[in-house]
């Protein structure tokens, strides 16, 4: 073995040894020594009992992602587009930091509407679009050609031709069958596009949905309709979500929620019900029926104290949620508890996501949102409501207080709403912020104990461990070698991957991480990271997993150590303490 400075972890034994010692001198006195009813030196405690217990402890060790993005494409959305398209490099580097096995998919806000009839639009209802924006110019060209965004939303920022976008056959957890997927993937080092490209620069590709989508948008019912698709086997999208992952919903729109109750469709109808109608002479509605029907606000209209998600009959009274002509938040909150609780099953800390970029002021923690009648009258016949932002264009967004609600309702943790403003220049910030949400959901795999150093001699932890994977099924439980080592105790690594070496004829193996500050050892590999380390942990592990070797969804991984019998001497800040 080599050696190194002597370790925080090995004082502490000292000091316990000889406290010990000293404690058990003073005890055979007749005389003299301690009163047995007074505090005692906690090496006393000690005794002679070390290293007898043992503890199994369940590692958060997930790394899977699946992210949908919901994508506004009716015709005000060409730039907002763009930017989206522009800005994916910060998630990119944070997934590739947290080694994630990420899925990415496409849907868009058209769910149809009377006044968006089949073939006027196309609308997807939720269904998943993967192709280049340069196969779909077309969609790029609203108002009868008098607005042309091919170039601004797409061409200047798809750089990749179809080969280099083309998806390969992969297998699902529900699909042993390889075929090619509805969405672009990587799963232990490989992805689904081929070799050498940039997924950044193909989601620049995928990302615009064109601008000649229904301007009555469904946001929250494409959602629903989304992750419904991905559950139903009849769908090309079958498959997409996985059991154990983290589940992330992204919206982009500038205008209100419009998720109608098909069954009351006649709130569009201009024989029918105008109670939601800004100008009830009006030849055809407006968007403002889509606020006017899911939104209650209270106070002086020049400056709302509140605007909060509301249910109306055809009437315009207040409903219950049977009745309601817009679908009730409930719904949408419904099918994402249920997924949550079923992905909880397996890992009780799991949270879904659901960032929105819509039409509020600032980001993250600094997000606000002010809601008052427009000073435009044109606008508030439009709208329904004054701008919630506007864009350095001068593009006004509408405030998005039913998809508001729903991402309040997702935030956990203390954390602030995921919310955006789709009228910032760029938006990196906000998929910056949804790295970072993820990467919450991914934790190290620290083993929450203290561990007992077994080899007395050496100058580093030598915990004495054993590593099982369990896949779903029973009686299937399968243990986990330590990654090799050379001879000087360094772990190996393979020069292909610039990771841990596996061993031969094994996919997974493990690496146990005993350095709390890069300093105790000369193995930069056995480091452990800030999170555990500052939590006063002795021992981390890594995993590592053959490339191209999937672990299959809702596989757990126990781990069993040998524990110190003296923690509050050996990891006196166990737990942050």
């Amino acid at each position: 073995m080599y050696s190194v400075a002597m370790t925080p972890k090995r004082r502490a034994w000292i000091a316990a040894t000889s406290a010990l010692l000293a404690a058990i001198a003073l005890s055979a006195c007749p005389s003299g020594g301690p009163d047995l009813g007074e505090p005692h030196d906690p090496a006393s405690l000690c005794e002679d009992s070390f290293r007898e217990s043992i503890e199994q402890l369940q590692l958060s060790v997930n790394r899977d992602v699946d992210i949908l993005f919901v994508i506004d494409n009716s015709g005000s959305m060409a730039e907002e587009q763009a930017r989206l398209a522009a800005s994916a490099g910060p998630l990119f580097e944070r997934l590739d930091a947290l080694d994630a096995n990420y899925r990415i998919a496409f849907t868009t806000t058209d769910n149809g509407n009377p006044w968006c009839p089949p073939g006027q639009t196309t609308p997807e209802g939720g269904s998943l679009v993967l192709s280049s924006c340069t196969e779909r110019l077309g969609d790029f060209i609203f108002d009868g050609g008098m607005i042309d965004a091919q170039d601004l939303a797409c061409n200047d920022l798809c750089t990749l031709d179809s080969g280099a976008l083309s998806i390969s056959p992969t297998t699902t957890d529900v699909d042993p069958q390889a075929q090619p997927r509805p969405w672009f993937e990587r799963r232990e080092g490989l992805s689904n596009l081929p070799a050498g490209t940039d997924p950044a620069a193909a989601f620049a590709c995928f990302a615009p949905q064109g601008i000649n989508g229904c301007g009555f948008e469904s946001q929250l019912e494409s959602l629903y309709l989304a992750l419904i698709r991905a559950q139903d086997s009849n769908q090309d999208s079958y498959g997409f979500l996985r059991a154990s992952s983290v589940l992330a919903v992204v919206v982009l729109s500038d205008e209100a929620d419009c998720s109608y109750n098909k069954d009351f469709a006649e709130i569009f109808d201009a024989d029918g019900s105008k109670a939601f109608w800004s100008d009830p002479e009006a030849a055809f509605p407006s968007s403002a029926v889509c606020w006017n029907a899911g939104v209650a606000c209270e106070g002086d209209p020049s400056a709302y104290d509140s605007c909060e998600p509301a249910n109306y009959d055809l009437t315009g009274a207040g409903a219950s949620d049977a009745d309601a002509v817009l679908h009730p938040l409930p719904r949408y909150a419904g099918l994402l508890d249920g997924l949550e609780d079923e992905k909880q099953q397996l890992n009780p800390d799991q949270q879904l996501i659901v960032s929105v970029i819509a039409g509020v002021e600032g980001g993250g923690a600094d997000w606000s949102v002010s809601y008052a009648d427009a000073a435009d009258p044109e606008h508030q016949l439009a709208y329904g409501i004054g701008p919630g932002c506007v864009d350095p264009n001068g593009d006004p967004a509408v405030p998005p207080v039913r998809m508001r609600a729903l991402a309040e309702s997702c935030a956990f943790g203390g954390q602030p709403a995921a919310l955006h403003s789709v009228c910032a220049d760029d938006y990196s910030a906000a998929l910056a912020d949804l790295g970072e949400r993820i990467a919450a959901q991914m934790p190290p795999a620290c083993f929450s104990k203290c561990v007992a150093d077994t080899e007395l001699s050496t100058p580093q932890l030598e915990p004495d461990c054993v590593v099982e994977q369990d896949p779903p099924g029973n009686d299937n439980t399968e243990r986990v070698e330590s990654c090799p080592r050379d001879e000087q105790g360094q772990y190996l690594i393979d020069p292909e991957t610039d990771d841990y070496q596996l061993p031969e004829g094994v996919d997974v193996c493990y690496a146990a991480l005993i350095d709390p500050d890069g300093a105790q050892t000369l193995d930069p590999r056995d480091d452990m990271s800030a999170a555990c380390s500052d939590q006063g942990y002795n021992l981390e592990f890594a995993l590592v997993r053959r490339d191209g070797v999937p672990v299959p969804g809702g596989t757990s991984i126990s781990v069993e150590c040998e524990l110190d019998d003296c923690p509050e001497l050996n990891c006196p800040n166990i737990g942050g303490g």
